[in-house]
């Protein structure tokens, strides 16, 4: 048995009124296939090229272990210089991903290989974020804190993507006063014995490949697995709903520092007390 997932509408090209009509406004995920072929980025964006012009930059690497209560608010596990990292993104499997890099703090030149696509939303000019992972590494379920429109954009190698919106989140076992559901649930291949009510969630799926990219809307879940070596990058424009403005502005200002806060009082107790409320709260919303 398979979680429920439809692919994602793909189109090769789009104008800026049909990508408002028929995505963003009724928000919707669609993958755009080649809208990025004019970019210098679309023939040179590879692991090579990003080991020769960032390759003295040491960066930040996480992986999958669960979160413990000492972490800090996307707190790196390691950091490794880029040359070593790509060379080994090329040489074996590894669990190391590279996450909110910001590219124009710390590689500016990368900019001049890009452009911000006009779809009708305002872009968040200082916030372009690049992702690396290796084979079979992957990211948690989880949405982001600011509920941002996404737009996803691959370079190399394929990666897989499943997403959800907000409305399947009584099926998700989402942790309590965070932005992740239970670390424990592989959505490659979930075990709906342990996670019943997976079996009732209904979300999308698709497979990015160089060049493509993938609109997220607003607040949408997403689980990212790296089927080969690759990087991504992506660009954000501040949500437009009012009310999921206004979850932004509680996760930013209030969840993030509350949470945080009780890690330091009651410790590794919050982290567990947390996964168990995932599983509570998820059964009874189900019962």
């Amino acid at each position: 048995m398979k979680l429920n997932l439809q692919d994602i509408p793909r189109v090769k090209n789009i104008t800026k009124q049909e990508f408002l009509d028929h995505y963003f406004k009724p928000q919707k995920p669609v993958v755009i296939e080649r809208c990025i072929e004019d970019w210098p980025a679309f023939t040179k964006w590879n692991l090579d090229y990003m080991k020769q012009v960032a390759g003295d930059k040491t960066v930040p690497l996480y992986d999958d272990r669960p979160v413990h209560y000492k972490d800090g608010f996307n707190q790196a596990h390691a950091t490794m210089k880029m040359r070593d990292y790509v060379d080994l993104l090329q040489s074996e499997p590894t669990k190391y991903r590279i996450f909110l890099w910001n590219i124009l703090k710390e590689v500016p030149q990368l900019q001049k290989d890009f452009s911000f696509p006009d779809f009708g939303l305002k872009f968040m000019k200082g916030l372009p974020m690049l992702f690396f992972g290796g084979r079979d590494s992957h990211t948690f379920m989880h949405y982001d804190i600011d509920f941002a429109n996404i737009f996803h954009f691959h370079f190399e190698g394929t990666k897989q993507c499943i997403l959800f919106n907000q409305d399947q989140n009584k099926y998700l076992y989402k942790i309590p006063h965070s932005l992740i559901v239970r670390e424990d649930i592989d959505f490659s291949n979930p075990d709906f014995n342990k996670w019943p009510a997976l079996q009732h969630a209904k979300g999308y799926t698709t497979e990015l490949n160089h060049g493509e990219v993938l609109y997220m809307p607003e607040g949408y879940w997403h689980y990212m697995k790296y089927k080969t070596p690759g990087f991504s990058m992506s660009l954000r424009s501040i949500s437009k709903n009012p009310k999921n403005l206004a979850k932004a502005v509680y996760n930013i200002a209030i969840m993030r520092h509350f949470d945080n806060l009780m890690r330091k009082i009651k410790g590794q107790n919050w982290i567990d007390y947390k996964n168990n409320q995932a599983i509570h709260r998820t059964n009874k919303k189900n019962s």
